[in-house]
């Protein structure tokens, strides 16, 4: 059974070594233990007050009522159809259904389809081409009619 004194030993040698004591003695451990907290917690008000300070009321209330429209979106020609990718660091509420539209519009089907909505918005899907189509498209047409779709979207939410 390990004694009191071992057990406090050991879980001040743990506060050291967490906080980089170079101490030996245990007092000297806690004190610094104390210091390094204080360090800490004015690191924590700095940056608080950075990140306070780079962001306006306009920009907080662009963020918290109007979604970013996602930065980034690439069409790949494929054998039989597109790989479209849509990525924002953002949600962007509803833009899935509208772009699944776009799909439909352009008759393309989904074949595959990975998606995530939680807090940032990411699509990668694979649309094939109706083969009854007699209009061929292309990944340029397929990336403006997206791009389009979230434009609108944006548009929508303003």
């Amino acid at each position: 059974m390990v004694s009191r004194e071992q057990s406090l030993h050991d879980k001040l040698q743990i506060l050291r070594s967490v906080t980089h004591s170079r101490s030996m003695n245990d007092s000297s451990i806690v004190l610094d233990a104390s210091n390094y907290i204080k360090e800490l917690k004015h690191k924590v008000e700095r940056l608080n007050q950075e990140i306070s300070s780079s962001s306006t009321p306009l920009d907080a209330s662009i963020h918290h009522h109007r979604p970013s429209p996602p930065r980034d979106v690439t069409v790949e020609t494929l054998e039989k159809g597109f790989l479209v990718n849509v990525h924002s660091g953002k949600s962007c509420p509803g833009l899935l259904v509208s772009i699944l539209a776009t799909f439909e519009d352009l008759g393309l089907h989904v074949l595959e389809a990975r998606v995530s909505c939680a807090d940032t918005f990411h699509l990668q899907a694979i649309g094939g081409q109706n083969e009854e189509d007699e209009e061929n498209i292309n990944a340029q047409m397929v990336k403006r009619a997206i791009s389009n779709t979230i434009k609108n979207w944006r548009g929508s939410n303003e």
